[in-house]
């Protein structure tokens, strides 16, 4: 978890979710709530799990139930691709 835990040293953390398919890192989504906001920070390895991640966001959000819908929906898009999602 290294890759999204190191983008923020606030908050406290609401969860990590973690697609995989075959085996491979696909994506981890961290939600961390810091009070006055919700904040995702996300790792992606668009070019397979051997490469270097990258990091797109964070993106924030007004409160946790926000940040949760967000990460519903991206959850739900990487089942459609085949991942298998898991929390971490």
């Amino acid at each position: 978890m290294s890759e999204v835990a190191a983008q923020t040293g606030s908050g406290r953390e609401l969860y990590v979710r973690h697609a995989r398919i075959d085996g491979g890192s696909v994506a981890v989504l961290r939600a961390v709530d810091e009070g006055d906001r919700c904040v995702v920070e996300t790792a992606v390895w668009p070019n397979g799990p051997d490469a270097d991640p990258v990091h797109p966001g964070p993106y924030s959000f007004p409160t946790p139930v926000e940040a949760t819908r967000f990460v519903t929906h991206v959850v739900e898009a990487f089942i459609a691709l085949g991942c298998e999602v898991g929390a971490s």
